[in-house]
């Protein structure tokens, strides 16, 4: 009996094992079925990080090329705007030098302005004179012709007194 008692016992502790260990393997089971779904889940999200890197990776391409256009454009307008600020320069050196022209022809508009004026006076004074000169002769004029009237009036006087002493 006792053997039977022993082995009932050790029945009783190999069904206990047993059962120990099925929980065992059901709890494995558990935690297997946890941890491929875990790693499902991390694949999935190893897969999205790194479609998600790729798509950064090709972003940062675009920027990179964006970023080197951009400082190629810098290097051209840098240049246009030397360019540009070169021909400033040349503008204000052209502004200056017509500015000393308009001086220089503003000066000379005042010169033949004041020239023009004292001309203007002299022919005003030359016209005065003309007129003057004018009335002067036709003064002498009238004063001519009636000297002519008068050396006639005297000539056919003198002729007419020879006639008559002539005649005598």
């Amino acid at each position: 009996m006792r053997l039977k008692t022993k082995q009932k016992s050790v029945r009783k502790v190999m069904e206990n094992r047993s059962l120990q260990d099925e929980e065992r393997a059901n709890t494995v089971e558990a935690q297997l079925k946890e941890a491929q779904l875990l790693a499902e889940e991390a694949d999935r999200k190893y897969d999205e990080v790194a479609r998600k890197l790729a798509m950064v990776e090709a972003d940062l391409e675009r920027a990179e090329e964006r970023a080197e256009a951009g400082e190629n454009k810098i290097v051209e307008l840098e240049e246009e705007l030397r360019v540009v600020g070169n021909n400033l320069k040349s503008l204000e050196v052209s502004e200056e030098k017509a500015l000393q022209r308009e001086d220089s022809y503003e000066e000379q508009i005042r010169t033949v302005s004041s020239r023009l004026k004292e001309a203007e006076t002299r022919a005003e004074f030359a016209e005065r004179s003309v007129q003057k000169l004018q009335k002067e002769v036709d003064r002498l004029e009238d004063e001519l012709v009636h000297e002519k009237e008068r050396y006639k009036t005297i000539s056919e006087e003198l002729d007419s007194t020879f006639q008559e002493l002539s005649g005598y």
